[in-house]
């Protein structure tokens, strides 16, 4: 009888549906929800139908008015995303006669997801801070004395508070780039606005921020990537940049239903599991495989505003 080529096993597969990595944003930014199948679909909705005012009014044997709801049917489907790690069966077996020791495949599996989490942030922040996401009026490439490290002259809650005001739907949280959210957390027009008009220095919190700007939440994306080719130099940048972001995230739309600026599409949960390799040195071993098929959308594109190049 022929073996499957791929095994998954439960271990493995609770540690690829557990695992978080605290630093990584894109799951806050870009909510998971699922879809039946590989390939999908979702509604676009026409955004002036939801602000025309019908006639409300029933006259006694009258019958209320009729309404309908469109939108545009999008297709899609989902991408692979998964990483092969090659553990021998001798790690395996030294590991075992070792209480204490954790299984070399459970250690390969987190680094799998490590890596794979900080792929999918790189997909995300590239989608969340690119000006082809935006309405073209929803956005601002900030530049000189109007950048948020220029606190002499800039204003950023007077600007974003304009911008925000402009939008159809206010912006329920806001997205940094760690570069970004370091200067304007220290700029003295928002130290007095949050502490007082005599306090022009310090350091605000996010939740002090949020609750200025009337959000429900503020996130700072702190990931690092490695750049350079393989071979090079490492070349170490921050994968959220120096921009931000404001984005209405409605945590209840789905492919289905529902405005928010963006979600990922997610079919099926994480895998976890292993191959058998005897190529792996001289006892043989498995490869560890992990895996997700997710899809990264701008489902509404009005729903956001966009700021480049915050901070020199």
């Amino acid at each position: 009888m022929a073996k499957a080529p791929f095994v998954i096993t439960p271990e493995l597969c609770a540690v690829a549906v557990g695992y978080k990595n605290a630093k990584m944003i894109a799951d806050d930014v870009l909510p998971r929800v699922p879809v039946s199948m590989e390939s999908f679909k979702y509604q676009k909705f026409p955004m002036g139908e939801f602000f025309t005012v019908p006639e409300t009014r029933v006259s006694r044997k009258g019958q209320p008015n009729q309404v309908e709801f469109s939108s545009t049917e999008v297709s899609d489907s989902v991408e692979d995303y998964g990483l092969d790690a090659p553990v021998p069966n001798k790690d395996i077996k030294n590991a075992a006669a070792q209480a204490k020791q954790t299984d070399p495949r459970k250690r390969a599996a987190m680094g799998l997801m490590d890596l794979i989490e900080l792929r999918r942030e790189v997909r995300a922040a590239s989608l969340v801070f690119n000006p082809a996401s935006y309405n073209g009026a929803n956005q601002a490439t900030l530049s000189g004395i109007n950048q948020w490290d220029d606190y002499t002259n800039s204003n950023p809650q007077t600007r974003i508070m304009d911008a925000l005001d402009t939008m159809i739907m206010r912006p329920t949280i806001a997205t940094f780039g760690r570069a970004a959210w370091t200067k304007i957390s220290q700029h003295p027009k928002l130290c007095k606005a949050v502490y007082g008009n005599n306090t022009d220095a310090g350091v605000i919190s996010r939740a002090a921020f949020a609750n200025l700007l009337e959000l429900d939440a503020v996130y700072v994306g702190e990931g690092w990537v490695n750049t350079a080719r393989k071979g090079q130099p490492v070349n170490m940048v921050r994968v959220w940049g120096k921009n931000a972001a404001f984005l209405y995230r409605n945590m209840n739309a789905d492919t289905e239903y529902g405005m928010t600026f963006g979600m990922t599409a997610q079919w099926g949960e994480r895998l976890g599991g292993e191959i058998e390799d005897s190529d792996i040195g001289i006892h043989g071993g498995v490869r560890v495989r992990m895996a997700e098929s997710v899809k990264e959308l701008v489902t509404a594109n009005d729903l956001g505003y966009y700021f480049q190049n915050c901070v020199a």
